[in-house]
């Protein structure tokens, strides 16, 4: 969760994901009293932005991600995979809350003009997944490791391809959108299995169905581009006019065409543009545009609504596996801010806290403790990570970021383990060898990824009655 939350092991576009969590009080500012028109373009406007922000999101990353047409790390052309080489440290900015046990695969696929063959190779000794993602946020789909996927070419068509009649011993993959995105994630068994898991990651490819077995590459451009251009969210009223383009390219499944009914009273929908909208008064539009300039406070407050809800269930986290959504469009709002492209349960849960057990918020200036009695339940692992309040790694003279299930941890005599969260190396050489390093003087948060849990235990985590993640407490 910011995923890669996106994630499986934390991938969090920074063109698209930022971090909003605070206990501090915020929110979205109630307008002064204006007419009925404001008040109604003010109210299904903040419905709206709701709505439509995992979507805009989604397209702001696939146009950031894409506008170079040459690989350069996890940015790159469409329908090829671009693919982030080296460990991640605190100098890493592609991503926001980065993952440091592995390493990610990205692609995004563009299926408008034929289907897209996906080959996995065998993958051995490491565990890995591959997550296709839809526009609206939703893990569609997930080969890899948990999902016992055997190596193979996978035939990825959009809706109007499905009938597509395929090569011999391939596999169909249909999904409901020309552009779907694919994190990939394969695990790192320490630095010094960089080039082992770059091996795997050449052989994560894609070929154009009319060029499967032509030994195809993707071809050179001409004029190499490797800038990377940020793009920007359209504001005011013209986010709704943007957000009706991308409804029309992107329909909307069946089961949003209430909450499409209620936001078409202001002309937001599939194809409007409210802002040309000779029908809408000038009170009303004055209140979509204000309600576009409140929508960040507001998710704001539903994070920390949200946070507040499984606190107490949760042992001071938020904790999920998300991924899918159905029309909860708060929580899929949520996390395509603070986890975007999370994973289904399956395949991760995430926990994450910006407070210690006290609901004090977390700084640097406090050190901390975390018993964990007993590991996670998890046929792939677990990681824990300290990131800055802008889901950065923190720098420290250790370069150390995480630990993970295969770390070499100093343990009680009953096997239990502690973390020592703290600015500054203890003083003990057990507590050192257990030492994450935390930001001196600054706020922090903390996050554990629970890698493909045991099926039979994912309930138990999620309802808050079997394992919890280890409570953040102050020390004395």
């Amino acid at each position: 969760m910011r995923s890669n939350i996106r994630a499986y092991r934390g991938v969090l576009p920074a063109a698209a994901a930022m971090l909003i969590f605070a206990f501090a009080a915020c929110g979205a500012s109630t307008p002064k009293p204006q007419s009925a028109d404001y008040q109604k373009g003010y109210r299904l406007g903040l419905d709206a932005y709701t709505y439509g922000l995992p979507l805009m999101v989604t397209n702001a990353t696939y146009q950031t991600m894409t506008s170079v047409n040459v690989s350069n790390g996890a940015y790159g052309p469409v329908n090829q995979f671009n693919n982030v080489r080296g460990v991640n440290n605190a100098g890493s900015k592609t991503v926001v809350a980065p993952g440091s046990t592995s390493l990610s695969s990205i692609a995004w696929l563009d299926l408008r003009d034929e289907p897209q063959v996906l080959h996995v190779p065998e993958v051995t000794d490491h565990s890995f997944v591959l997550a296709l993602i839809d526009p609206y946020t939703e893990n569609v789909k997930n080969l890899g490791t948990a999902s016992s996927t055997k190596p193979g070419d996978y035939v990825i068509c959009d809706p109007g391809q499905h009938e597509v009649k395929l090569p011999a011993g391939t596999q169909r993959l249909d999904v409901d959108y020309s552009r779907i995105w694919i994190i990939g994630s394969t695990q790192l068994n320490g630095p010094g299995d960089v080039a082992n898991v770059d091996k795997i990651q050449d052989g994560y490819t894609l070929t154009p169905l009319s060029k499967y077995d032509t030994n195809y590459t993707p071809p050179a451009p001409s004029s190499p581009e490797t800038t990377v251009t940020k793009y920007q969210m359209p504001t005011g009223v013209q986010f709704f006019d943007a957000l009706g383009q991308q409804l029309a390219a992107f329909p909307p499944p069946a089961r949003d065409d209430a909450e499409l009914r209620k936001l078409a009273e202001v002309g937001v929908g599939p194809g409007m543009t409210p802002s040309k909208d000779s029908k809408l008064s000038s009170d009303t539009l004055k209140g979509l545009a204000a309600a576009v300039a409140a929508g960040p406070a507001q998710i704001k407050n539903d994070t920390q609504k949200l946070s507040a809800e499984g606190f107490a269930k949760n042992n001071g986290y938020l904790l999920g596996g998300f991924g899918r959504y159905g029309t909860d469009y708060t929580l899929r709002a949520v996390i395509s801010q603070i986890g975007l492209g999370a994973f289904v349960p399956d395949q991760a849960i995430y926990a994450v806290s910006w407070s210690s057990h006290d609901t004090q918020a977390l700084t640097g200036s406090t050190p901390y403790v975390l018993h964990m009695q007993d590991p996670p339940p998890t046929n792939e692992g677990w990681s824990l990570t300290v990131y800055n309040l802008q889901g950065a790694l923190i720098s420290n003279p250790l370069n150390r970021y995480a630990f993970s299930s295969s770390s070499k941890l100093a343990r009680n005599s009953d096997g239990s383990i502690d973390f020592y969260l703290q600015s500054s190396e203890p003083t003990s050489p057990v507590q050192a060898s257990n030492w994450l390093p935390t930001p001196s003087g600054q706020g922090f948060e903390v996050m554990w990824r629970l890698l493909a849990p045991e099926p039979s235990k994912i309930d138990g985590i999620l309802g808050g009655s079997g394992w919890q993640p280890p409570s953040i407490q102050p020390r004395k």
